[in-house]
C-alpha cells in the first residue's frame, strides 16, 4: 500500500514542474490544427455567380438537422447560380452543428466550405443562426476583405 502512495506522488511531482501548456486565450491564440472544422462559407464561380445549386445534399447529409436550404428556380431576369435552381433560403444553426464536415463531403458543386475559425460569440440565440447573406463569400471584385462573420 505505501508503495502505491509513492507511485502516485511520483507523478504528481512529476507533473508539478513539467511545462505548462495553458496559454491567456484572448491575448495569444494557438494556430489550429490543419484539418480543424470551423465556420461554414458559401463558395461563389469566378464570375460572380452563387456555386450552391440548392440541391438540399447537405442539408440531407448533416446528422444533427442544422442546415436548412430552400430551393427556388433561376429565371432569365434574375440569375444567381448557372443551374437551374439556386438556394433562396440558406440557413446554418451553430448551435446545432457539430462540425461534423459531412455536409461539405456531400456538396456536388464544391459550395460550402469550412474555416479554421472556431470561437463563436454572440448576445443571443438567433446571433448563432447564420444565413446566407453572412455565408456568402463576396463578388470576386469586392474590396473589403472578408472574413466569415
Amino acid at each position: 500500500m505505501l508503495r502505491e502512495i509513492f507511485k502516485g506522488l511520483s507523478v504528481t511531482l512529476r507533473e508539478m514542474f513539467s511545462r505548462k501548456v495553458t496559454v491567456q486565450y484572448p491575448e495569444r491564440r494557438l494556430p489550429p490544427f490543419p484539418r480543424t472544422h470551423g465556420r461554414h462559407f458559401l463558395r461563389r464561380h469566378p464570375d460572380g455567380l452563387e456555386r450552391c445549386v440548392g440541391c438540399t445534399l447537405c442539408a440531407g447529409a448533416c446528422p444533427a438537422n442544422a442546415i436548412f436550404v430552400q430551393p427556388a428556380e433561376n429565371t432569365p431576369e434574375k440569375r444567381v447560380s448557372p443551374g437551374e435552381r439556386y438556394a433562396a433560403v440558406y440557413k446554418i444553426n451553430m448551435i446545432r452543428c457539430i462540425y461534423c464536415g459531412y455536409c461539405v463531403e456531400a456538396c456536388p458543386v464544391y459550395a460550402l466550405g469550412m474555416t479554421d475559425i472556431s470561437s463563436l460569440v454572440s448576445y443571443d440565440r438567433q446571433g448563432f443562426v447564420y444565413d446566407k447573406e453572412h455565408l456568402l463569400e463576396p463578388h470576386p471584385g469586392a474590396i473589403d476583405k472578408w472574413e466569415p462573420l
